[in-house]
């Protein structure tokens, strides 16, 4: 499969709340703007977006310890 048409899974886990402090969802860590735009990004776009989540989620994860 070529890079342009490859298909990147959402990280939409269903659990849809935002949080007020940080903007972010409770389920996935995006933005609004973030979860409008998923399917008009390119793959790579996706592919960079799920590393920013993913620093994201560890981050807030640790301030909740």
């Amino acid at each position: 499969m070529s890079e342009n048409t490859e298909e990147i899974q959402s990280p939409c886990i269903g659990v849809c709340s935002m949080d007020d402090a940080t903007g972010f969802c409770h389920g996935c860590y995006r933005t609004i703007e973030e979860i409008k735009g998923w399917w008009n990004m390119a793959p790579t776009e996706q592919k960079s977006l799920l590393s920013v989540l993913e620093t994201r989620q560890s981050e807030m994860v640790s301030f909740d310890d």
